[in-house]
């Protein structure tokens, strides 16, 4: 596998200095990218919400939402680790699945089959039309990660950013150290 190159199961590691407020410092798995263009999920960027109080329908799972991205913010998606319970979700890696019926994602929350530990909840996505990333990364505004080696689902949200580029080692090692205002150095 070409590790310069986005593909579904990767991540997607924001340079430094990146300057769009919406991809700051941002770890974002990649769902989907394929000829069609790129879909993924912002990891990193909790929002102030819980899920019951934007779900109601959804019973009782005490999780946190993340923005998963400027795209349709009126859409809720998840990701899991749980493909034994889901007929419909589409597998991002060898750990991680994206989405599965709503009635179904329903009854396993009502009935305590899913924790904490084993789902994440997104509103809205990050998205790019037919090679628009595949741009952004030749121009070095992307770093691409193995999305196998790291458990976001149990890693603290504000150090993934830099855990992830310390793990790369080398100089991403270094870039992890870098501050997000150089002016202020």
């Amino acid at each position: 596998m070409n590790y310069n190159t986005p593909s579904t199961g990767r991540l997607l590691i924001s340079e430094p200095f990146m300057g769009d407020v919406n991809f700051k410092r941002t770890v974002i798995l990649l769902c989907e990218h394929n000829t069609n263009g790129t879909f993924g999920l912002v990891l990193n960027k909790q929002l102030e919400y819980r899920l019951e109080e934007i779900m109601p329908d959804l019973g009782t799972l005490d999780v946190p939402v993340y923005f998963g991205g400027p795209v349709e913010q009126n859409t809720l998606h998840f990701i899991h680790t749980r493909p034994d319970l889901f007929d419909e979700c589409q597998k991002v890696n060898e750990s991680v699945y994206w989405g599965g019926d709503f009635e179904r994602l329903k009854f396993l929350v009502s009935t305590k089959q899913l924790d904490s530990q084993s789902i994440r909840f997104f509103i809205g996505y990050s998205g790019w039309g037919p090679g628009q990333l595949d741009t952004e990364v030749s121009k070095n505004s992307w770093i691409i990660a193995d999305g196998e080696t790291h458990n976001f689902f149990e890693e603290d949200d504000q150090k993934l950013w830099r855990t992830v580029l310390k793990d790369m080692g080398g100089k991403f090692k270094v870039m992890s150290n870098f501050p997000e205002d150089p002016s202020l150095n």
